[in-house]
C-alpha cells in the first residue's frame, strides 16, 4: 500500500503524485494517456530534457512559462529560433535557464522537421518503439523500469534524426507520459485506462 497514496478524494494513486495538486492533475489527466499530436509529443520531448536532473514538479510548474517563451512548442516556430533567442532565455528565470538545453530544444525542432521532409513525423517514430502491453498492471514501484531496451532503440532513433537530451532514461519517462507504458500500479485508479 506504501506505493499508492489515498487522495482527498478516496481515489487511489501512484505514490509519487502525493498531494499537490498539480501532480494529481497530471497523473489524473496526462500521465499514461496515449498522445499522438505532433505538438504534444514535441513540447513532452523538449521538457523531459529540461527535467534531466530537476523534479518534474519543477517543469510543471514552469510548464506555461516554457509553452510561452517557446512559441507553444509549435515545431516550426521553435525551429526559426536563433543564438539571440537562446541569450534571451538563458536569462529568463520563469524557466530553466540552461544553454544546452535551451539549444536542444531548437535542434529537437528541426529534426521534426527533418523527419517530415522524409516522409515520416514524429508521432510514427516515437510509436514505432511501443511494447507489448504487460498482461498484468505493475505491483510495486520497484518493478518500474528507468530504462528499457524499447526506450535505448526509440532514443538512438530520435538522436540519429539529430535530437539531443534523449538519452534511453529520458526516452522511457517519454514513453510514461505519453502512454506509450502504463506503469500506473494495481490498485490506482487510473490503471489500464490508458
Amino acid at each position: 500500500m506504501t506505493d499508492l497514496t489515498i487522495g482527498i478524494d478516496g481515489l487511489l494513486r501512484c505514490w509519487w503524485c502525493g498531494e499537490d495538486e498539480t501532480y494529481v492533475a497530471y497523473h489524473d489527466q496526462e500521465w499514461g494517456v496515449p498522445l499522438r499530436d505532433e505538438r504534444a509529443l514535441f513540447e513532452k520531448i523538449c521538457l523531459e530534457g529540461f527535467q534531466s536532473g530537476l523534479s518534474w514538479l519543477t517543469i510543471l510548474r514552469k510548464r506555461p512559462a516554457f509553452r510561452e517563451v517557446f512559441h507553444g512548442f509549435e515545431v516550426d516556430a521553435v525551429a526559426a529560433m536563433d543564438d539571440d533567442d537562446v541569450e534571451r532565455l538563458a536569462g529568463d528565470a520563469r524557466i530553466v535557464r540552461h544553454r544546452g538545453k535551451i539549444r536542444a530544444a531548437i535542434a529537437n525542432a528541426r529534426a521534426v522537421q527533418a523527419m517530415r521532409e522524409a516522409g515520416t513525423g514524429l508521432v510514427e517514430v516515437v510509436w514505432a518503439h511501443q511494447p507489448p502491453p504487460r498482461p498484468a498492471p505493475l505491483a510495486r514501484r520497484s518493478q518500474i523500469p528507468v530504462r528499457t531496451a524499447e526506450s535505448a532503440a526509440l532514443a538512438a532513433d530520435l538522436r540519429r534524426w539529430g535530437m539531443r537530451f534523449v538519452g534511453p532514461t529520458t526516452a522511457y519517462a517519454l514513453m510514461q507520459s505519453a502512454g506509450l507504458v502504463d506503469d500506473h500500479l494495481d490498485g490506482c485508479h487510473r490503471a489500464g485506462q490508458g
